[in-house]
């Protein structure tokens, strides 16, 4: 099984995602052991840094250790992420759980979208360092729902829970990431609404 969290960067992906581990061992994860018959299926790989290690892939990681772009957009301050190269490197590692704001484009059982209001989002992103362009940029992508559509089109509504990460802090997100992860959450997709933003 592979979980993708994705969301607008300054969701709180990374935050939540790095608590992750101790959640699974309060739901009776054992993410040392190789499961089959539809149960959690987690390979650990060995000594990878913040790759794969305790079962979560930061994918970000991956593409910047292992220069898995294809280009650099100097405008944009980002590169193009070479998304087979990503899945094969994925592949490798077999995390449970991948984190990007890329995530959703890989394969995936279930797929968390992070959400967070844009006005919060945009001070969050001004507050670690980007520019007001790239903050209103990405606080517009929030407020249109872009990822969490994306992610329906590729996964199917069936497989993709919102969370909303607005007023909780990053342990309360792992939390319902991890019950997404052990099926106690259903699928949510189109429970947060932030258009409001835009008018």
């Amino acid at each position: 099984m592979r979980i993708a969290v994705t969301g607008t960067p300054g969701t709180g992906k990374t935050s939540a995602t790095e608590l992750l581990p101790d959640r699974f061992g309060d739901r009776g994860v054992d993410l040392g052991s190789v499961a089959t018959d539809g149960e959690i299926r987690a390979e650990l790989s060995s000594g990878r840094n913040r790759l794969s290690t305790d079962g979560v892939c930061h994918l970000n990681d991956l593409l910047e250790s292992e220069s898995l772009y294809t280009d650099v957009d100097e405008d944009r301050d980002s590169v193009i992420a070479d998304l087979d190269a990503l899945e094969a490197a994925v592949d490798d590692r077999a995390p449970l759980v991948v984190e990007s704001h890329l995530s959703h484009h890989l394969q995936a059982d279930r797929v968390v979208v992070l959400r967070c209001e844009p006005t919060e989002l945009e001070r969050r992103l001004r507050d670690r360092g980007e520019s007001a362009a790239k903050a209103r940029e990405n606080a517009e992508s929030e407020a249109l729902d872009v990822i969490l559509a994306e992610a329906v089109e590729i996964h199917g509504r069936d497989a993709v829970y919102e969370i909303d990460t607005t007023d909780i802090d990053p342990v309360s997100v792992a939390d319902r990431i991890a019950d997404v992860v052990v099926g106690k959450r259903d699928p949510s997709a189109g429970t947060v609404d932030f258009v409001g933003y835009l008018g």
